[in-house]
């Protein structure tokens, strides 16, 4: 299964909001791609700035695959990638 750059998003806010008890609507969040530390994600919450590196995004995916998909997966069954020709980001975890 594959999920593009709108559902990791989703995933990021759903994951943050849990953690923080707060609505997933109250988290911004926007992605990137550096050389050095691969797929990353900036996350607004008040106004506050949180870096996120590619284990952040894992668990989070991992919680919304669990939640939304009802899908037992693990973090080292996730991959994620770019494609450039969409211009979108995705994770794709086994069926």
């Amino acid at each position: 299964m594959r999920i593009y750059t709108d559902e990791i998003i989703n995933a990021i806010c759903f994951n943050a909001a849990d953690r923080r008890g707060i609505r997933p609507n109250e988290v911004e969040v926007q992605m990137s791609y550096d050389e050095e530390y691969g797929i990353t994600a900036e996350m607004w919450i008040a106004g506050r700035s949180q870096y996120l590196i590619e284990t952040n995004l894992l668990e989070a995916i991992e919680q919304y695959a669990f939640t939304h998909y009802n899908r037992r997966v693990f973090r080292s069954d996730i991959s994620l990638g770019i494609d450039e020709e969409a211009e979108q980001f995705w994770a794709e975890f086994p069926d």
